[in-house]
């Protein structure tokens, strides 16, 4: 195949400029960049769920000592899921209640 002519030309033409423009738009940083979420279950046994379900002056503690566990920065925030915004949180015909979860989200 011959890359000569004026539609080969704008062929190639238009191939590097939608490759530059992808390549630009991957390098905006995204909205959340630089910090992790995590999800807690409310029945973790810790008593984490405690002190993160009410904003209690504790849940500021637990939160930040979490990311710190984990190796990161303070908590950015922390709080209830909604349990559709969880993953395998479909209703069934048999469940009765969600399970609850806690998310927090920690800066790196």
């Amino acid at each position: 195949m011959s890359l000569r002519g004026p539609l080969s030309v704008a062929v190639l033409a238009a191939g590097l400029a939608a490759s530059g423009l992808i390549g630009v738009s991957s390098t905006k940083p995204a909205a959340a960049q630089g910090e992790r979420s995590f999800l807690i279950p409310a029945n973790d046994g810790y008593g984490v769920a405690d002190c993160l379900a009410t904003g209690a002056a504790c849940g500021s503690i637990v939160a930040n000592a979490w990311c710190e566990a984990h190796g990161l920065g303070k908590a950015a925030q922390f709080g209830p899921v909604d349990p559709a915004d969880m993953t395998a949180s479909v209703q069934t015909t048999s469940q009765t209640s969600a399970a609850k979860a806690y998310s927090v989200t920690c800066a790196e």
